[in-house]
Parts: structure tokens; C-alpha cells; sequence
């Protein structure tokens, strides 16, 4: 089953791409390697999620806001690959915005993660860190960038 299979059973859709907020590009190709810039959870109206995961925000809550980043990834990823078929994750870097004592870091990416998989099967699968941030751009509740590969 294609990627593009898989994102329509699962009933999701790729968001439109945003520019960047400010002197960078969404992604950089060297050879057949693609880092990705950071992305943080988009609302269907453009704006953001934000909070402190901990306080404002639970941590399932913010699975789905890293769920929710891992569509605009992998928006970027069609962009700079062509198909979603052509693409390897390799690594994520999730970063949560995350009160001091907060502990649930790898929960939350997951969201990400999993969806990766759903939506790549085992070209999906990547190395991986999610750690805390005393805080985001914009108080966004988790930003995750990555790199892959283009097949």
C-alpha cells in the first residue's frame, strides 16, 4: 500500500506548507539526505497549539500535536522528495515545551513517531531524541524537525 494509501485510510491529509517565520529554508538536500527545518503543531486555521506540556497542556494532548507536526513533515517531505514513496525517515529531534518536573518527553513524540510509521510502514522507522525545552518559539507546544533519505 502506498503512503498516500495509507494517509487516506488512516482519513488524514497533508496541511498546505507555511513559510518560514524567518531567514531559512524548509529543507535543505545534500545528496540523498533531507534535514527538515523545525515544525510545531498548525491548527486547520493556521494558527498554533500552544502551552506548557505539564500545565496547560496534558501529555496526550500533546501526542496529537506532535501527530499534528508529523503531517506538516511530511508535507515537507513530499515537497522536497516528490512522492512519499521515494522517502526514509532517519532521524526526529522532538523538542516538548515541557515544565521542569514533566517526564514524558518519548510520549509525546510518539505521536509523531507512530504516525511515521502508519503512514511509511518500516521506511518509517528512525533513530530518535525528545527532550524538554524550557521554552519554543511562539509557545508552541512541541516543534520536531528531521532527516531523511530519498530512495
Amino acid at each position: 500500500m502506498s503512503a498516500e494509501e495509507n494517509l487516506k485510510k488512516l482519513g488524514l491529509t497533508l496541511p498546505e506548507m507555511p513559510a518560514p517565520i524567518a531567514n531559512y529554508v524548509r529543507f535543505k538536500r545534500v545528496g540523498d539526505l533531507v534535514f527538515l527545518s523545525g515544525q510545531g503543531p498548525r491548527k486547520p486555521d493556521g494558527s498554533n497549539h500552544t502551552g506548557k506540556v505539564g500545565a496547560d497542556v496534558s501529555w496526550e494532548q500533546a501526542y496529537e500535536h506532535a501527530k499534528l507536526t508529523g503531517l506538516g513533515l511530511l508535507a515537507a517531505m513530499k515537497q522536497a522528495a516528490g512522492s512519499l514513496d521515494k522517502v526514509e525517515v532517519v532521524k526526529l529531534l522532538g523538542m516538548v515545551n515541557a515544565t521542569p518536573d514533566f517526564a514524558d518527553h518519548p510520549k509525546v513524540i510518539n505521536g509523531c513517531s507512530d504516525l511515521m510509521v502508519a503512514v511509511l510502514g518500516e521506511k518509517g522507522r528512525h533513530a530518535r531524541s525528545a527532550v524538554g525545552m524550557g521554552s519554543l518559539p511562539n509557545n508552541i507546544t512541541v516543534e520536531i524537525e528531521a532527516i531523511i533519505r530519498v530512495l
